[in-house]
């Protein structure tokens, strides 16, 4: 029993009023990435959901902040759909890949910038790096002029003067990470082939330069088929660094004449699964020292390795959650987060280890009163295995439920499905644990951050040990007492909107879901997905069409007589990731079958939301859908939503 507190209403769980709106959300706060420095301005990127989603390129130098290009630009790649490595920086200026044309771009002063390429939308780049050797941009391009045939991904070097774009490797299915040696002299870079993931298996590649540029005598000198190496770097002096999961955990090795060596040896993950270019976990402090960020049973640490000694010493800083992480000889900078902090640019110096903070996701300060911080926890799975989350408890200073009530319980399912959650303080979780929700963030088995076994875990056993782990996470805490069994929801996005609809159709566990943009016909998202993920499913379900039976029966869209519990839809009619179709088929037979649905299509929305009013619509919209489902009443004045087979 919940003793009461007397200062606090009492009111039921959802009901609660809570400072965190939508419209705070969407009007105070952006998202940061790819952080880079050069000669003592540091540049990031901030995706501003006020500005209709767009990225835009900040600089700061003695603390001065200012946007690299004016409106009108916005800087993002299609390569993979999903981008990244989108801009580099060197003494010219700001290199960077518009969204609109897809083009290459120079911000070469504070005016319009000047035009690199002219090869159109069909010609996609990223991954920029700048050769001051050559005066040239290397970078992955991927070509969709054949509407015959998949895109043609190859590695290509553009002239800055003239826009001539030259293919300098090809062959392979996809490229990465091309990067020069300090002395120019060599070039590295990773390649793979279908079936594979980058996750699964990549090659990492050298070869000398020539005078004219072109690389000669290429060699493959680490990973294969069944290795996954990730951010290949050249340190100062020469010697080639990167992370491989061959041992089991993505460790760092090097380079030392033609054998690999390595650098850690530790249960922990130093890489990432490289779904979007330009990744950075590590990077060098001068000749000598390495920082790098690892995950350690999903928690971040930051730390600094001796590279003579290769001891590595863990920093003690308040975050528990990094990415982009760039360095000179006296700062790392980096983005970093914690389960009591919005994520942040922050500047470390490497010599008195103190820290400044540069730029905030959110710089609107929130009631600590107002907070639920996330609980690192593992559960034993109905396997006998361990499987792991996050979970935020209800938190409102001001509001307290009725005694003998409990929660209900959001579970949500990451995306990817190779991917992962961490505790990174988020205002659009807090919005629902500040009205009286509970929330479960679960890393299933295949997700990152816990090694290759437990990534493996999926492998043939997509939409069922993922599926199962977020049923027994749900049926774990609602047996501890913690949740209300009859109000457990699921919501998940993309391939964990996958696993929310698998699990309303094959698991009576949930008493509502919510699915943005998610799958539900795995045999139709081969067909219509795109070439970067067009063979993801051969290890995760089986080839196809010798799997075709588990296609079928693992597609929600074949079992809708099995579910029978309310589902609410989001979905970008611009998604070239998880077509439309795969909701509206869903929507169209949940309508049929008498239950409870609700579908909230946006027009000029992609795969993963941008904009303000789209965001802000799908938060509201699903807090009335669940009101509506659960039987509360919102504290919130929010617009209704359609909702079929239902009384409004």
């Amino acid at each position: 029993m919940r003793p009461l507190n007397k200062s606090k209403k009492s009111l039921p769980f959802g009901s609660w009023k809570s400072p965190i709106s939508s419209e705070l959300i969407t009007t105070e706060s952006v998202s940061l990435d790819q952080v880079r420095t050069y000669r003592g301005t540091i540049y990031w990127l901030e995706r501003r959901p006020t500005e209709s989603g767009r990225t835009v390129i900040v600089s700061s130098r003695q603390g001065v902040k200012q946007d690299v290009f004016p409106q009108g630009f916005n800087a993002r790649s299609r390569v993979h759909e999903y981008g990244g490595g989108i801009y580099c920086v060197c003494d010219p200026g700001v290199f960077f890949v518009n969204d609109a044309d897809q083009d290459i771009y120079l911000q070469a002063n504070h005016e319009n910038p000047d035009r690199i390429t002219r090869t159109g939308r069909q010609t996609r780049y990223a991954d920029l790096y700048f050769d001051h050797w050559h005066n040239r941009i290397l970078c992955v391009c991927e070509d969709h002029r054949n509407d015959d045939a998949e895109p043609d991904n190859s590695l290509v070097e553009i002239d800055i003067s003239s826009g001539a774009v030259t293919t300098l490797c090809q062959g392979y299915d996809f490229y990465s990470n091309p990067r020069l040696s300090p002395d120019g002299s060599k070039l590295a870079w990773l390649c793979w082939n279908h079936p594979n993931m980058p996750w699964d298996g990549t090659e990492l590649w050298t070869a000398d330069v020539d005078r004219s540029g072109k690389p000669a005598h290429p060699v493959c000198v680490s990973g294969g088929a069944n290795t996954s190496i990730f951010q290949p770097e050249w340190s100062p002096d020469n010697f080639l660094y990167f992370v491989s999961d061959e041992s089991g955990w993505w460790n760092l090795q090097r380079m030392e004449g033609n054998k690999a060596v390595p650098v850690t040896r530790m249960p922990s993950e130093f890489g990432l699964p490289q779904w979007v270019f330009g990744q950075t976990t590590y990077a060098f402090c001068g000749h000598n020292t390495l920082c790098c960020t690892h995950i350690t049973e999903g928690r971040g640490e930051l730390s600094l390795l001796d590279l003579n000694t290769l001891e590595l010493r863990k920093l003690s800083i308040p975050y528990n959650a990094f990415m982009s992480l760039c360095a000179d000889e006296h700062s790392v900078c980096f983005i970093a987060a914690s389960d009591n902090s919005f994520p942040q640019l922050v500047k470390l110096s490497t010599g008195t280890l103190e820290t400044e903070t540069l730029a905030s996701s959110c710089n609107t300060a929130i009631d600590p009163g107002y907070i639920s911080a996330g609980q690192h926890l593992c559960f034993e799975t109905r396997h006998g295995d361990k499987a792991y989350a996050i979970y935020y408890p209800p938190a409102n200073k001001d509001c307290q439920a009725p005694e003998n009530e409990r929660p209900p319980l959001i579970v949500i399912c990451h995306g990817g499905p190779t991917g992962s959650t961490d505790a990174a303080l988020d205002l659009r979780k807090q919005y629902w644990t500040s009205r009286g929700f509970a929330m479960l963030d679960v890393n299933y088995s295949g997700s990152t951050g816990y090694g290759r076994e437990y990534r493996e875990r999926l492998n043939f056993n997509w939409g069922v040990r993922d599926v199962e782990d977020v049923c027994d996470a749900a049926m774990y805490f609602a047996a501890k007492g913690i949740a209300d069994e009859q109000k457990l929801i699921i919501k998940g996005s993309s391939a964990g909107g996958y696993t929310v609809l698998a699990a309303l159709a094959f698991h009576d566990v949930f008493a509502c879901g919510a699915s943005y943009y998610g799958i539900s016909d795995l045999e139709s998202l081969l067909a219509d997905t795109h070439k970067f993920e067009s063979r993801y499913t051969d290890r995760l379900v089986g080839p196809y069409p010798e799997h075709r039976q588990d296609y079928h029966d693992r597609s929600p869209i074949n079992h809708v007589d099995r579910l029978s519990c309310p589902v609410i839809f989001f979905q970008g009619l611009e998604d070239k990731v998880v077509p439309p179709s795969q909701a509206e088929k869903m929507v169209a037979a949940l309508k049929q079958k008498g239950i409870a649905v609700s579908y909230v299509p946006f027009p000029n929305e992609q795969h993963g939301f941008r904009q303000a009013s789209t965001i802000k619509t799908a938060l509201d919209a699903e807090l009335y859908f669940y009101s509506m489902i659960l039987g509360f009443e919102p504290a919130d004045a929010i617009e209704k939503i359609a909702i079929a087979n239902i009384d409004i």
